[in-house]
């Protein structure tokens, strides 16, 4: 009867355990089925991306340099106009005059000039004749067959013809220089009656006019713009710890995107998503960084054959930056943040998960690489992460590859 008992005690109790771990399995939660991607290490090469503003190479406000009326139009709003060309006229009337004037005036004074010139030879002449009879009765009066006063006389007359001939030099003199005001004027009045013709100061396509026919206009009046714009410039700031590293690049020899005229070339992405078909160089860097956004501005500049591009577009510029050797990729997907930290779930061999923290470097695409808390190899979490926790099982599957990070 004992042993009836306690088997029915071992019997009951291992029906107990069995029904236990029956419930302890089917509470257990099956593995959850992620994608996973192997982290890749390679050599990558870095693009900077920055926001571009394109400008004319050379922009020219017109203006112009007298005062009038404006009386004609001489270009068409829009059009490609070259240098030297009349793009305004202002009325030349009173320009005109005054150039007859001041030609009037330069004729006057050669005339003042020819006749000082005159009084000159008359003064020299009554000189010659003073001296003549200076000559002639000094002799004479010392043999007392002159009077001594009549000497005298001859004397005090070369004395006065000598004056007289300074004089009529100084008259020359000064008539001379009026000639030369009145060639400065004559030249003043044909240079202001040649600016009544407002022209192109360089080669471009020439913009909306500003002012109507009929106002009245003076040196302090934008009449229109010009731009060339074949090149045309691009205008995009870089962050200074940017320009910096670029620095540093620079003086190791490993990329010259900062040199003047660099070989690096420069990708335009225009508004509309497009890639501009020509690449474009560095011109130079601001000589200053923007103590407000902490920018340097960069110049760069492309060929625009047809003057497709235009000032005032925006678009985008990509260029190499750099190259990362031996760079660890994942895709920029498996990476969550969490209040500024980095993490990525790990999977090991057994399949657990393990969360760990890394530290992420630039942006290749749609990859990222990371500076550390990773190793090659191992296998990330693509599309999943906010199922999975640490230690938690998976079920993994191959993600699909991401696309190439750069060419």
């Amino acid at each position: 009867m004992k042993w009836i008992l306690i088997t029915a005690a071992t019997l009951a109790l291992a029906g107990c355990v069995s029904k236990s771990a029956e419930t302890t399995a089917m509470q257990a939660p099956p593995p959850t089925d992620v994608a996973v991607t192997a982290v890749v290490q390679k050599d990558v090469p870095i693009y900077g991306d920055w926001v571009a503003t394109l400008d004319g190479y050379v922009n020219a406000n017109i203006e112009p340099q007298v005062s009038g009326y404006l009386v004609k139009q001489d270009y068409r709003e829009g059009s490609f106009v070259h240098k030297d060309d009349v793009l305004f006229e202002i009325d030349p009337r009173p320009f005109q005059a005054m150039l007859d004037q001041a030609k009037g005036q330069l004729a006057q004074a050669k005339g003042q000039v020819a006749a000082a010139e005159g009084q000159l030879g008359q003064a020299r002449a009554q000189l010659v004749l003073t001296e003549i009879n200076v000559k002639r009765d000094t002799p004479l009066a010392a043999a007392r067959a002159i009077p001594q006063s009549q000497l005298d006389n001859d004397v005090q007359g070369q004395a006065q013809a000598r004056a007289t001939v300074q004089t009529a030099g100084a008259s020359i003199q000064a008539a001379q220089a009026a000639v030369t005001a009145a060639e400065a004027a004559v030249e003043t009045a044909t240079l202001n009656l040649g600016f009544t013709k407002v022209r192109s100061l360089i080669d471009g396509i020439a913009g909306i006019a500003t002012i109507q026919i009929g106002n009245l206009v003076g040196p302090t009046t934008v009449l229109t713009a010009v731009s060339q714009v074949n090149p045309v410039k691009v205008y995009f700031p870089i962050s200074e710890q940017e320009y910096l590293a670029l620095s540093g690049k620079l003086k190791s020899g490993s990329a010259d995107l900062l040199r003047e005229n660099s070989s690096v070339p420069l990708q335009l992405t225009l508004s509309n998503g497009e890639i501009y078909p020509h690449q474009g160089r560095i011109v130079f860097a601001d000589r200053q960084v923007d103590s407000q956004t902490g920018t340097i501005r960069m110049v760069g500049a492309f060929a625009n054959p047809g003057n497709v591009l235009r000032p005032g577009q925006f678009g985008r510029i990509r260029a190499l930056t750099g190259l990362r050797k031996g760079a660890l990729l994942v895709p920029q997907r498996a990476v969550t943040e969490l209040q500024g930290r980095y993490q990525v779930a790990v999977v090991g061999p057994d399949n657990k998960i393990t969360i760990r923290t890394v530290q992420p470097g630039e942006r290749v695409g749609e990859l990222w690489i990371m500076n550390s808390g990773l190793q090659p190899g191992e296998r990330v979490v693509s599309e999943g992460t906010s199922k999975v926790r640490d230690g938690s099982m998976v079920h993994p599957s191959p993600d699909t590859p991401a696309p190439a990070a750069v060419q």
